[in-house]
């Protein structure tokens, strides 16, 4: 286990959920329209409001132990400022809402480019939508272009929102025990959505676009954008935030995991590390990695590294498939 501090941007909690791969039978569509309106309903502006982050610290004889008081600190052009570029990166990226153990949480998500018409998905934190013992978040929904109308009302926000009809998982996280060494390497989340926005059925990636996903090609001092919406310390939750610069490796973790200069706080958890000469433009702007971790008192955030494993659950999400290394819950 690990000595040092460490700062999770989301801790997921217990629920009584479904096992590392198993399935709901496929629903007809009058019962997924009912699921969507539950959904929708159930995530009142009061509720999205009150929504929190959960960071927790890492002590190596007690485990992860929730915090006294939020993270933050820090300033910086590139370590934690408001982004003001405008651009496709605003509508693509957006806040993720859903409920763990009796509770509500916010994280953040990115629209993924992928080849199936019928479909959207959203990349996101591993543990943004399943607990490491295999059990899975519920009522998760999307909210994209979030910084250009932050309002907590579905009908009011610029494009609409989105319910999620099945989360996906890498089975190794699921079954990680705990958010450790193994679990980080991991963190990854896809949401596959049908149709939703402002008139209920728009399709997700029409509406707002996408950033296509890389799984190699990324190297130690590679200069990498990281986005988010942090809602803890200094943060309200409102703000696109921004971290740009090289980036390094985790020795704590083997370097098996990337690092950043940067110091988004909780809610910020999915959001997304892309590698583009232009954020402002989808085309050339691609998925590398996202917002996983950090350590108490370090100002760095970490991420995954992309890979093979990576393509395996996102090819099951657009898919609508169960491999072997996948696990997947579907709603209703």
């Amino acid at each position: 286990m690990r000595s040092r501090k460490v700062a999770l941007l989301f801790a997921p909690l217990m629920l009584v959920a479904l096992l590392p791969g198993a399935v709901t039978a496929a629903q007809p569509a009058n019962a997924r329209a009912a699921y969507h309106a539950k959904v929708m309903a159930y995530w009142t502006p009061q509720r999205i409001a009150n929504a929190k982050p959960r960071d927790f610290t890492f002590d190596a004889v007690k485990g992860f132990q929730p915090n006294a008081k939020p993270g933050g600190g820090g300033t910086g052009a590139v370590t934690g400022a408001s982004y003001t570029g405008g651009g496709d990166i605003v509508k693509i990226s957006g806040k993720v809402l859903f409920t763990m153990g009796g509770s509500d949480y916010i994280c953040s998500g990115t629209v993924v480019t992928e080849n199936n018409s019928n479909v959207s998905v959203v990349l996101t934190a591993g543990h943004c939508v399943v607990e490491n013992d295999g059990t899975f978040a519920t009522f998760w929904e999307f909210i994209p272009s979030f910084d250009s109308k932050g309002t907590y009302t579905c009908s009011a926000s610029l494009y609409g929102c989105w319910v999620a009809d099945s989360l996906y998982a890498h089975k190794s996280f699921a079954t990680a025990g705990s958010f450790n060494n193994t679990a980080v390497q991991y963190d990854w989340g896809f949401a596959r959505v049908s149709t939703g926005g402002l008139s209920g059925n728009a399709k997700l990636d029409d509406t707002v676009g996408s950033l296509g996903i890389q799984y190699s090609g990324v190297a130690k001092g590679d200069t990498l954008w990281a986005f988010g919406y942090p809602a803890a310390g200094k943060y309200h939750g409102y703000d696109l935030t921004y971290c740009k610069g090289p980036i390094g490796t985790d020795a704590n973790t083997g370097n098996t995991t990337w690092s950043m200069a940067c110091d988004m706080t909780g809610g910020s958890s999915g959001g997304p590390w892309v590698e583009s000469s232009d954020v402002t433009k989808a085309s050339g702007t691609i998925l590398s990695s996202l917002n996983s971790y950090g350590y108490s008192g370090v100002k760095n955030m970490y991420g995954p590294k992309f890979n093979s494993n990576t393509k395996t659950t996102f090819d099951d999400a657009v898919a609508g498939t169960l491999g072997v290394s996948t696990v997947r819950t579907v709603f209703p």
